[in-house]
């Protein structure tokens, strides 16, 4: 999706209510023949519980290594917002969000940690990369602490 086909970013738009219904967009990564990492992150991140229904939360980094298109970061905002009301275990939602980056945009590489608060007292993190990072890239922490009252 070229830049000046946003349907998002500029645009006023409705919240999507379901990940499904929601888009995340492209841009054309301006720098195609480096090879550095993107890091988008959400430590608000917020979805239900599939079974009683009650919030659950999350602190989300997503690493990614572009190839031809870079993820505009409105539509993900808008993306990562319409799990609000929907139903989900913190694998299903983590990795949710890692395959919708990645038909997006078909990174050279990506890595998501979802670092989830505690439910029922057991925080439970997701992690997960599409395979060896690429040589030479400086990957950093990705800054989120082990659970020690996090926050």
């Amino acid at each position: 999706m070229a830049s000046d086909q946003l349907t998002q970013l500029g645009h006023t738009v409705a919240a999507p209510t379901d990940p499904e219904a929601a888009v995340i967009e492209t841009v054309a990564n301006p720098h195609p023949g480096e090879r550095y990492l993107v890091r988008v992150t959400c430590p608000e991140f917020t979805t239900l519980c599939p079974v009683t229904g009650q919030p659950d939360f999350a602190h989300l980094v997503i690493d990614y290594v572009p190839a031809a298109r870079l993820i505009e970061s409105k539509s993900v905002k808008l993306y990562l917002g319409a799990f609000r009301n929907v139903r989900g275990f913190h694998e299903d939602c983590t990795m949710r969000i890692a395959k919708a980056v990645i038909a997006a945009a078909a990174p050279q590489w990506l890595r998501i940690g979802g670092y989830w608060y505690p439910r029922g007292g057991i925080p439970i993190d997701i992690f997960w990369q599409s395979g060896a990072p690429p040589a030479g890239l400086w990957l950093p922490e990705q800054g989120v602490a082990p659970y020690r009252g996090r926050g």
